[in-house]
């Protein structure tokens, strides 16, 4: 799955009417109803604060509202674009200021959902990954050689610990976990220690 890189506006302005559209991360459905009343209430001018959001570890939880455009002419159109993004955690909201001039329904649905794809091309995307954090325990001996062999096998020890042995830990993606634990094995000659923590994702930058 995928997210936005950071939260982020931009103005789309069609027929003198402004379409405002904020993004903003959400971890969850709470995280992102707040976030939205947030922006209604600093927002309670516009002539409408249409919504969509997409959340959940696989995206599985939408919600959108037209906040009083015509059915189907705003939050649809916002979340089909999240949805085809393949983004989660991802809420949208698109502030409206009538500009006098009626779109009808299909240049609602276009403006709607231009505002959105705009601005997620503003912002950037990034590709969560998942991962499983490993902690190696090795000698202060073989630390130099084993940290060195790290960063050659492109691994960026996420902390090293020096205490009475040296510990670092290692975000490793899911499908290398065998193959990682074998690999410290291996050049450590089975000195080193491996404990696996919880997983959790890294953020990869997705070129457009």
């Amino acid at each position: 799955m995928r997210t936005i890189r950071q939260a982020g506006s931009r103005e789309l302005e069609i027929r003198r009417s402004r379409f405002v559209c904020t993004l903003a991360r959400a971890a969850g459905e709470d995280e992102a109803a707040r976030f939205l009343d947030r922006h209604r209430r600093a927002h309670r001018d516009a002539t409408h604060n249409c919504t969509a959001y997409v959340v959940g570890e696989h995206g599985e939880i939408t919600r959108s509202s037209d906040d009083g455009e015509p059915a189907g002419t705003a939050g649809i159109p916002m979340l089909e674009v999240l949805l085809r993004r393949g983004l989660t955690g991802t809420v949208a909201v698109v502030t409206r200021y009538f500009g006098g001039v009626k779109l009808g329904a299909g240049g609602l649905v276009r403006a709607y959902g231009q505002a959105v794809a705009d601005t997620i091309d503003a912002v950037g995307v990034v590709e969560l990954c998942p991962v499983v954090t490993v902690t190696v325990g090795v000698e202060h001996a073989l630390a130099g050689r084993f940290l060195g062999d790290l960063h050659a096998r492109g691994a960026r020890p996420g902390d090293v610990r020096y205490g009475r042995g040296v510990e670092a830990d290692v975000a490793v993606p899911v499908a290398d976990l065998d193959g990682f634990e074998a690999w410290a094995a291996q050049v450590t000659a089975g000195r080193a220690s491996l404990r696996r923590g919880a997983p959790g994702f890294v953020e990869v930058p997705v070129t457009p």
